[in-house]
């Protein structure tokens, strides 16, 4: 098999590298002649695509002028170039002017750039390829750590080719007015909405790129509650959903779903006894969720590796807009044998780096240590999470479940004091980019099922840290 492989690659050293001169050639002479040209052309090309390097510095300096409102002619370019010292070494104005010459039509201008493209693509994959090549064939490359690399490195293939590195503040500003100006029009909604009004409320959405956390003591509710929101982001608002169980197989997840959409027990649902009136009733209220889209994987011991594969897939296959994984403590790290706190802090750092790398919301569940069961106050603070240095570090927003009742409570201790049987505290006790609070929810413990309250209550409202000098001795 190596022997093969060696062979492959000798032949491939040998072979011209896929390029199409003769299109490069037409597209910068038709964008020297054509002006609206240039337009189709800039939103297809970079410099890089192009197979020569006077060809990569003439649609370098097409790019200045365009940007810089400057006219875009044989005269102008030449001279452009010339000022960056690249005149000669593109050919000169004899090269440039047998570009023009070359032209039969800008008609065609995008086919011809996507030709370019396509050119540029092959060539990036067979840099990939041997790049992987040569560190497979190295005895100390870790195995894991290369399958990663040439997913990551084929996916930005995939996804569009190369990003740039860097963006211009002018282009950010305006790109973040018009963010601004369309969260006006949706309510102030500018992430994925959980369902629950109030906590949208404080988060304006569960936002792109964060690493969000919700922990709870066991019996809480977390599963319930992110089934819940799983449902209303799918059903509600018509955004695709991932969630990896690692806890519960999917047939109990989904069997926990139809109980809170149809209102029918768990247990009526195992044991299918049922009245003719609540098969009815099942059928009925099932429509809803039928077509959801919600992709639950519960494949036990899930490494990051494994995770970070399959949510680049359900991405750029199914447009999942959010992620959701019950639970962190259940995951599998890179760091094997090594101390646990380390390990949940590879685990918690890569969560970040794919919500990044994906640019979508990642939540994820936590348990918390038994240091709230040693207070009077059972509500869970920051250094109740378990491993929590890590985990609190990398997150964006830290969220807890309390549950007064669990603990044989039936008064809420905070203003207004009314019942909280039936009821959930959800806690912000961390939001770097908004504001703490807390909020009360509905909570159904027959159909594990959670809502929003019919009427608004009083709520206790904090001020985020990061714009002001308070402690977080408020939680």
């Amino acid at each position: 098999m190596e022997k093969k492989d060696s062979k492959i690659l000798a032949l491939q050293n040998k072979k011209i590298p896929p390029q199409a001169i003769d299109f490069e050639e037409g597209v910068l002479g038709a964008l020297m002649i054509d002006k609206n040209a240039t337009a189709t052309a800039i939103e297809i090309l970079s410099p890089e695509c192009f197979y020569k390097e006077k060809h990569q510095e003439i649609f370098q300096v097409l790019l200045e002028l365009f940007n810089d409102a400057e006219p875009i002619d044989l005269l102008t370019v030449s001279e452009k170039l010339r000022k960056n010292g690249k005149l000669k070494m593109c050919g000169g104005e004899v090269y440039l002017a047998e570009l023009t010459q070359k032209v039969i039509s800008s008609a065609h201008i995008e086919h011809h750039s996507r030709i370019i493209v396509q050119k540029y693509i092959q060539r990036k994959l067979i840099s990939i390829s041997s790049n992987l090549i040569n560190d497979a064939f190295d005895e100390t490359t870790d195995i894991i750590e290369l399958m990663d690399k040439a997913e990551r490195e084929i996916f930005k293939v995939t996804e569009g080719s190369i990003k740039k590195n860097y963006s211009k503040a002018t282009d950010l500003i305006h790109e973040a007015i018009k963010e601004i100006e369309s969260i006006g029009n949706e309510d102030g909604i500018s992430g994925v909405p959980s369902g629950f009004l109030e906590i949208d409320k404080i988060t304006s959405g569960w936002q792109k790129s964060d690493l969000i956390i919700i922990a709870a003591r066991p019996g809480m509710g977390k599963t319930a509650f992110v089934l819940s929101m799983a449902r209303n982001i799918a059903v509600d608002h018509n955004n695709p959903v991932a969630l990896f169980s690692l806890e519960m197989n999917s047939l109990q997840l989904i069997t926990r779903l139809i109980s809170s959409e149809t209102g029918l027990s768990s247990e009526k649902l195992r044991s299918g006894r049922m009245e003719p009136f609540e098969w009815e009733q099942l059928h009925t209220k099932i429509k809803k969720i039928e077509n959801a889209e919600i992709y639950i994987d519960d494949t036990p011991g899930l490494s990051i590796f494994d995770l970070r594969a399959k949510c680049r897939r359900l991405v750029s296959q199914h447009g999942v807009k959010i992620v959701i994984i019950d639970y962190l403590q259940l995951m599998q790290g890179s760091h094997k044998g090594g101390v646990r706190e380390q390990e949940i802090s590879s685990i918690s750092r890569s969560l970040k780096s794919i919500a990044k790398e994906l640019n979508i919301p990642i939540i994820c569940l936590s348990q918390l240590n038994r240091g709230v069961e040693l207070r009077t106050d059972k509500r869970p603070i920051l250094s109740d999470l378990r491993e929590s240095g890590a985990i609190e570090q990398d997150a964006d927003i830290v969220n807890f479940i309390y549950r007064p009742e669990y603990y044989n409570i039936d008064m809420w201790d905070t203003e207004p004091q009314t019942s909280c049987l039936g009821q959930a505290e959800f806690i912000i006790a961390k939001h770097r980019n908004g504001p703490l609070g807390r909020r009360r929810l509905k909570f159904n413990a027959s159909l594990a099922k959670f809502g929003n309250l019919e009427k608004d209550m009083y709520q206790n409202e904090f001020h985020s840290k990061m714009n002001t000098n308070e402690t977080e001795d408020e939680f």
